[in-house]
């Protein structure tokens, strides 16, 4: 009985260390992926297809050679 008097309480889930580190992982994750998506519409969406690419919705195809001479 001695050793339950001197236990220490438990203390909360958010006071230990354990599920910020598990939960860090994918939060940055989370925030890669934000950033990434930021830079693909900021800096790459309004860029001419090159090549004779054909852009038909959100499919860019290649143009196909004319066969009439």
């Amino acid at each position: 009985m001695h050793s339950a008097q001197t236990a220490q309480p438990a203390k909360p889930w958010y006071r230990e260390p354990w599920p910020w580190i598990l939960m860090a992982g994918p939060f940055v994750a989370m925030i890669g992926c934000f950033v990434t998506i930021y830079f693909a519409f900021t800096n790459f969406s309004n860029q001419p297809i090159q090549d004779g690419g054909v852009k038909r919705g959100l499919v860019i195809e290649q143009a196909a050679p004319n066969a009439n001479p």
